[in-house]
């Protein structure tokens, strides 16, 4: 469910001020673990801030296979792109936890943006960092090996999702099986079973009643390198 590249640009990020304008009459929202928020096609008529919880970003290919193009968290901004083109949503938005968000229309937007213009000025920087993203991820799915590949999207989950045991051992507290981590990693099924069997006996990866604990990170972080 995750790519190589795992960042999620957020257009107000260097701009919390006019974030926290932007957003101070913002309609409330939550979402239960499970829950979506917009499909993708769907008409783009907002965007949300993420206050509490996790976020999936994903499209899913006409056969119906997944792929996961972020995971977020608190204080992202999702839907921003339908403030810029006005086109339907280009990926869906699923709630990993439960989530409490605010939104504001397009309109409020416009509305906000010609007494502040000055945020046009970022959309342009916006637009080059996605282009460096999408670049990243290219090179990564082109260079990095299935067990870089693998152990990367196992740090992300434990970044967002994980709880800390010491000693560099990370319990992920979300039910996740082989196909969420192919999806994420963006490799075969059959490729992430061989590299976890491994990484069991070598005891770095466990999983127990769903959930994967991250036995050794210092090792997954070295497999990034390899």
């Amino acid at each position: 469910m995750v790519e190589a590249s795992l960042n999620y640009h957020n257009i107000f990020a260097d701009l919390p001020d006019l974030s926290a304008h932007l957003f101070a009459g913002a309609t409330p929202r939550q979402l239960m673990a499970g829950e979506t928020l917009f499909r993708v096609g769907e008409a783009g008529n907002g965007c949300y801030r993420l206050d509490r919880g996790v976020l999936k970003v994903n499209i899913t290919s006409p056969k119906g296979d997944e792929r996961i193009l972020a995971i977020i968290g608190p204080g992202s901004i999702v839907g921003e792109l339908a403030l810029i083109d006005g086109r339907p949503r280009s990926a869906s938005i699923i709630a990993l936890k439960d989530c409490d968000l605010l939104f504001i229309g397009r309109a409020a937007f416009n509305e906000y943006a010609t007494q502040h213009p000055e945020i046009y000025k970022y959309l342009v920087d916006v637009l080059a960092s996605r282009l460096r993203e999408a670049d990243d991820t290219i090179a990564a799915t082109s260079f990095l090996s299935v067990k870089a590949r693998v152990a990367r999207t196992l740090l992300e989950l434990a970044k967002h999702l994980g709880q800390s045991e010491g000693a560099g051992r990370v319990i992920i507290r979300h039910k996740t099986n082989q196909g969420d981590i192919a999806a994420l990693a963006g490799v075969a099924r059959e490729n992430v079973s061989r590299v976890l069997s491994k990484w069991k006996k070598q005891n770095i990866v466990t999983r127990w009643s769903f959930y994967y604990t991250l036995k050794n990170t210092t090792a997954l972080e070295r497999e990034l390198k390899t």
